[in-house]
């Protein structure tokens, strides 16, 4: 592998609550990882090739841990409706046009295309259960150097007939035997507990079991949704409770529940011992009329957490989006619903969209030395302003004003992509 030095304004975090700033610095890549950040370049560096950014922000990449790729095509559709409503009405719908492997194909460049040029470049995302179609989702991410993870939608009930599975476990087996990436990884994707039958929750239960593949799923996210799920499962306690019972939260392998927006002391409690990763998508939350998720909460709690967005309850494949809203969403909580949960600094968002949700993988989110290096430059200077910022306010302007055209360069796992 290629070994490199970045210079530039370096901008991350070791911890929550602090974002480290470096002008006219330098980030070293030995071998994929990183190898600390330094304001003068060690002799030992010295024959390394040097790219310089001049003045350009270099952050670590992003991480997406919640993402719906076949959604990206109706984004911004029928957002007057909740969740229940909005599935049945525009993404069902939507998903069944994924059995044809041209529309798929289609489909799926448009996404990976314009994920290029945004600032993620780890990213967990659902595809549909169509195994062609998923398949072709993972092959394009693959081609165009992103590293994460890709499901295969399970799902056998409450459904239209062209989402709805008959041979499960057969087709989940069918798609794993295929998966053969290097950078692209199965998880394990059972739409939710309403979506799915006991008997596939079992078999779903079993496989990570025996393979210990990761799996992801939603978790508490609207109150019709928690509803439907008590009707379903009356003997669970909660909605968590429902997984565990088949041994797919957290028990088998690593699990992400998407959204927790509504999760009681006990589902709080299960998540932490069985080290369960939140992935917070307020944007979606807001959308969808779901509620306000109590990010404070989990962070305090020192819960596994990072931040998705939900396409397409969310509305960009901008992760800058993700971090704006999280702290929105936290401001609102903390006006309208417990005064005693402070809003998230944006240092915290910050570390929610890179080392957080970056932990699901191993070492990636940060430009601590050990660390996989993931790095994207961004080309501010087009944001004018009548005086000189500090480097924090320059991320902050780029952040919320959601610029991702201003993404020059990106590097993930030490390959420029």
């Amino acid at each position: 592998m290629k070994n490199f030095v970045l210079k530039g304004t370096i901008l991350y975090t070791e911890e929550k609550d602090h974002l480290i700033a470096a002008k006219d610095s330098y980030v070293v890549c030995q071998d994929s990882l990183c190898q600390g950040v330094f304001a003068r370049l060690p002799e030992c560096y010295q024959h390394f090739e040097v790219i310089d950014y001049g003045n350009n922000l270099i952050i670590p990449g992003l991480t997406d841990l919640h993402v719906h790729a076949p959604q990206y095509t109706v984004c911004g559709f029928a957002m007057d409706l909740e969740l229940m409503p909005w599935l049945n009405a525009c993404i069902f719908p939507e998903e069944a046009k994924y059995a044809d492997p041209g529309y798929a194909r289609e489909a799926y460049s448009v996404f990976v295309r314009d994920l290029k040029h945004s600032p993620t470049t780890r990213i967990c995302t659902f595809g549909t259960l169509h195994t062609e179609g998923t398949l072709e989702l993972m092959r394009q991410l693959e081609e165009a150097g992103f590293h994460g993870c890709v499901g295969k939608v399970s799902m056998d009930r409450n459904a239209p007939e062209a989402l709805s599975e008959t041979n499960g476990e057969k087709n989940l087996l069918d798609w794993l035997s295929q998966c053969h990436f290097e950078h692209i990884h199965p998880i394990l994707t059972p739409r939710f507990i309403p979506a799915c039958s006991d008997e596939l929750m079992t078999s779903i239960g079993r496989i990570q079991k025996e393979t210990h593949l990761p799996l992801q799923s939603h978790l508490s996210e609207n109150p019709a949704e928690i509803d439907f799920v008590k009707e379903l499962c009356p003997s669970s306690a909660f909605y968590g409770d429902a997984y565990d019972r088949f041994g797919t939260f957290g028990t088998n392998g690593s699990t992400i529940m998407a959204h927790c927006v509504h999760s009681g002391e006990a589902e709080i409690a299960l998540m932490k011992q069985n080290n369960v990763y939140v992935a917070h998508c307020a944007e979606s939350n807001f959308n969808l009329s779901s509620g306000i998720a109590p990010a404070r909460r989990y962070l305090d709690a020192g819960l596994h957490m990072g931040l998705g967005t939900d396409i397409g309850g969310g509305t960009s494949v901008s992760m800058f989006r993700s971090i704006k809203e999280a702290v929105i969403a936290s401001k609102m909580y903390w006006r309208l619903l417990d005064s005693t949960k402070a809003p998230l600094l944006f240092s915290e968002a910050f570390y929610l969209a890179s080392k957080g949700g970056g932990s699901f993988f191993g070492k990636v989110g940060s430009f601590e030395k050990g660390y996989e290096f993931d790095a994207v430059v961004l080309d501010d200077s087009r944001l004018r302003a009548p005086r000189d910022l500090s480097p924090q306010n320059r991320l902050e302007r780029v952040i919320y004003g959601d610029n991702c055209d201003v993404v020059t360069d990106k590097y993930i796992c030490g390959e420029k992509i």
